[in-house]
């Protein structure tokens, strides 16, 4: 039965227009999400380096003007106990918060809606020329001879290039991201020293050495490992894996930067190979022949030939390896230590960005500068991410254009 002309015309508008419509929805869907992603980070920057609603006082004969983050850490870390080490006279610096005025006084000496708290806190202040107070500025104490330090906002600089991550430290949270984009950049390139070797040999051996039934049980197995869940590869690797690095190099634990390149390695593989393999196979049998037919081995061929003109193809399945490995969470998550420290070997504990977002976005609370610093995280995760994939671009047009 033929089908009307103006009917079918119709069924092919429709179907274009919804097409048309599924396309635009997608987009916009990604446009929100990284509006929503940026707009949240962003607002870190607008949060006091101090914690929110509380403020630093002293004395104000004490000359100290303002303390960074990272010294007001220190000091009430008893890491810096004298204020000489801060420039001023060689006195113990004597730390006080909020709950030390419930031991000096009394509730009743504090009045019944604790209307008395900030002359209380006032007198404390005034007899003790080297205490500082984490005090909350709901009760702010004041008068002449009490002085609040200057705080200012969370700077970009201090985020970037911080060194600590403590968002939830008191009373100056830290949000250096330096250990964790190392972190995560660590472990992902051993895992592709390792992961590229491997990979490109087997795709070697699938495109080149190996049967038609070789391949065809071969290939499918590979694949298989890409839809293994990341749980069930982090699980294999902290049951299995890390004791068995743990032993064979002597450590007190086997939780390591180099646990976690090793199931990142393991995780990269059908990726790489399944690519590599794809480039090498598209090389055309007429430059094979010709090689052989000047004498060269087979070996000769394929170092000589093949992996020459398949190098587009191979760098790109290196980029997506990359690109699997910078991604990971929960694998990453449970073999290598969880500690934002930076490494200095493969046998340190590590945290990477996803690990991050994934173990602390369900505590922070809504809105909190340690919340919108999990969002900022997840900007710098997207930057890597567009940038690898990019890269992948670029290259996968190259190679289009040289295969042509």
């Amino acid at each position: 039965m033929k089908h009307n002309p103006f009917i079918r015309k119709m069924l092919e508008k429709i179907t274009e227009q919804i097409l048309r419509l599924s396309g635009a929805i997608t987009s916009i869907t990604i446009l929100f999400i990284c509006f929503f992603l940026f707009k949240e980070g962003i607002h870190l920057f607008n949060n006091p380096d101090i914690e929110k609603g509380y403020g630093l006082y002293v004395h104000s004969r004490n000359p100290t003007i303002q303390l960074s983050p990272e010294q007001t850490k220190k000091v009430f870390d008893g890491e810096l106990d004298n204020w000489k080490e801060l420039g001023w006279d060689d006195k113990n610096i004597s730390l006080f918060r909020i709950d030390d005025a419930f031991e000096i006084h009394s509730e009743k000496d504090l009045g019944e809606n604790y209307e008395l708290l900030p002359q209380k806190l006032s007198e404390i202040i005034s007899n003790d020329e080297s205490i500082i107070a984490f005090l909350p500025k709901k009760y702010a104490p004041s008068g002449a001879s009490v002085k609040e330090l200057i705080s200012e906002n969370i700077k970009i600089g201090d985020y970037f290039l911080g060194k600590e991550w403590l968002p939830t430290a008191t009373p100056a949270p830290l949000f250096g991201v330096l250990p964790l984009v190392l972190g995560t950049l660590f472990v992902s390139i051993i895992a592709l020293l390792i992961a590229l070797p491997l990979g490109l040999g087997v795709a070697i051996y699938l495109a080149e050495l190996a049967g038609e039934k070789q391949r065809r049980l071969l290939k499918p197995v590979i694949e298989l490992l890409a839809g293994i869940p990341s749980v069930v590869y982090g699980f294999f690797g902290l049951v299995v894996l890390a004791p068995i690095v743990q032993k064979a190099f002597g450590i007190p634990v086997g939780e390591t930067a180099l646990t976690g390149s090793l199931i990142l390695a393991i995780m990269a593989l059908p990726t790489i190979i399944s690519v590599s393999e794809d480039a090498l196979r598209n090389t055309p049998r007429e430059m094979r022949e010709a090689s052989l037919a000047l004498g060269a081995s087979q070996w000769q061929t394929i170092y000589r030939v093949v992996i020459p003109y398949a190098k587009s193809g191979i760098s790109a399945a290196v980029v997506l390896g990359i690109g699997r490995a910078i991604g990971e969470t929960m694998a990453v998550l449970m073999v290598t230590g969880n500690a934002a420290l930076i490494p200095h070997s493969v046998f340190d504990s590590v945290r990477t960005i996803p690990a991050t977002i994934a173990a602390e976005l369900g505590e922070a609370p809504l809105g909190s500068a340690h919340y919108q610093s999990l969002f900022l995280l997840g900007c710098i995760l997207f930057v890597f991410t567009m940038i690898i994939s990019i890269v992948a671009e670029i290259i996968s047009k190259k190679k289009n254009y040289k295969t042509h």
